[in-house]
C-alpha cells in the first residue's frame, strides 16, 4: 500500500512538473530578439509584410482587398502581428505543420496554409511557395514559436493554442446558427450599430486603420471573400467572439456573437473560385492539394446552415 502511496505521488509531482513546463514553454508574445544575418532580415521582412499586405510591394499585387493579415491576426500587447491571445493567434502555428488540411485533402506546409489565406481572406491570387514574400512570411510566423515543442497536427493547419477553440467553437455555433431567424439578422444588425460600427463604419467599409467587413468602393471588394473562414457563421461567430470587441474579447453573448456575424456575411461579399484565385499552372508550379475546385457565394454559406439569405434578411439584395 505504502509503495502504491508512493509511485502515485511520484507519478503526481512529475505531471505537475511536466504541466509547469508546458505552460512555461508557451510564450505570450514574440521572442525579444530576432535571429541573427539573413535569416533575422527575412523574420523582418515577414513581420513588415503581414502589417502591409495590401500595400507592400512583394504582395499588394496579390490582394484584391483592402485587408492586411493584421486584420484577423491581431497585434498584441508587444505591437507585433498575430501575439494577441485570442483565436488566430501564430505563436505556437509553426509546431503543428506539416499538418493535415481537411478543405484541401492533403497534408499542408506552413507556407502552404499562409498563402492559402491570400486567395480567401486577401480575396486575391495565391502567392508561389518558396518566392520571397512566401518564405518571409513563413519565416516570422515560425519565429513566434521558438522554444515550444513540435506536435504535428494530424486533424487540422493551425496553433495549438487555437485548434480546440477552432473545433468546440465551429461546433458549438454551428448549432446556433442552424436555428437563426428574420429576427436573429435584425438584432444582429442593432448590435453591429451598437458595438461594431464605430471602428467598422455603419456600412462596414472600415474607419481609419479599422478594416472594412464588407461591400464595394469603386467597384472593388473591400473584405474577404466568401471562401474565407470568417464567411462561416460558425467560425466567423467564434473568431469575434474571442477577439471582439478591440480589447474586450470574450465579452459577447453566444446569441450575441452569433447574430453579428449573421448580420455582417449576410451582406455582399465577392464570390469565391478557387480556380480563379490560382495562377497558371505554368506560374504557380504545383498546387498542393486534392481539391481542384471549390466555389462559395454568400447564398450557399447560407444554405450551408440550412438557411434561404432572402428570409434572413427579409428580402432579395443577395444575388
Amino acid at each position: 500500500m505504502k509503495t502504491n502511496l508512493l509511485k502515485y505521488s511520484v507519478s503526481a509531482a512529475a505531471l505537475l512538473i511536466i504541466g509547469s513546463n508546458a505552460m512555461a514553454a508557451t510564450p505570450t508574445a514574440a521572442p525579444k530578439t530576432y535571429p541573427a544575418g539573413e535569416v533575422g532580415k527575412m523574420v523582418k521582412l515577414g513581420e513588415d509584410i503581414l502589417m502591409h499586405t495590401n500595400t507592400h510591394p512583394l504582395t499588394k499585387d496579390m490582394v484584391g482587398d483592402k485587408l492586411q493579415c493584421i486584420s484577423c491576426h491581431i497585434r498584441g500587447s508587444d505591437g507585433k502581428p498575430g501575439t494577441a491571445p485570442g483565436i488566430a493567434t501564430f505563436i505556437g502555428t509553426a509546431t503543428a505543420f506539416p499538418a493535415y488540411s481537411k478543405r484541401e485533402k492533403s497534408v499542408q506546409t506552413l507556407q502552404d496554409r499562409i498563402n492559402n489565406c491570400f486567395m480567401r481572406s486577401m480575396n486575391g491570387k495565391r502567392p508561389i511557395v518558396d518566392t520571397k514574400a512566401s518564405v518571409a512570411m513563413a519565416a516570422y510566423v515560425t519565429w513566434l514559436s521558438e522554444g515550444m515543442p513540435m506536435k504535428m497536427n494530424a486533424k487540422m493547419p493551425c496553433s495549438p493554442l487555437n485548434s480546440e477553440r477552432w473545433m468546440h467553437g465551429a461546433k458549438h455555433f454551428a448549432k446556433i446558427q442552424k436555428r437563426a431567424t428574420h429576427a436573429n439578422y435584425v438584432n444582429g444588425k442593432k448590435l453591429y450599430e451598437a458595438k461594431c460600427a464605430m471602428c467598422h463604419g455603419a456600412d462596414g467599409a472600415g474607419m481609419g486603420t479599422f478594416p472594412p467587413l464588407w461591400g464595394q468602393k469603386n467597384g472593388k471588394w473591400l473584405a474577404y471573400n466568401t471562401g474565407a473562414g470568417m464567411s462561416k457563421l460558425n467560425k466567423g461567430a467564434a473568431w469575434v467572439q474571442s477577439n471582439m470587441p478591440l480589447g474586450q474579447g470574450k465579452t459577447l453573448k453566444d446569441q450575441e456573437a452569433a447574430d453579428i456575424m449573421l448580420y455582417v456575411n449576410a451582406q455582399p461579399h465577392a464570390d469565391f473560385d478557387l480556380r480563379k484565385a490560382l495562377y497558371p499552372a505554368s506560374k504557380m508550379g504545383h498546387y498542393n492539394s486534392k481539391v481542384l475546385h471549390e466555389k462559395h457565394s454568400v447564398r450557399s454559406n447560407f444554405k450551408q446552415f440550412g438557411l434561404n439569405v432572402d428570409k434572413i434578411r427579409g428580402d432579395h439584395k443577395i444575388k
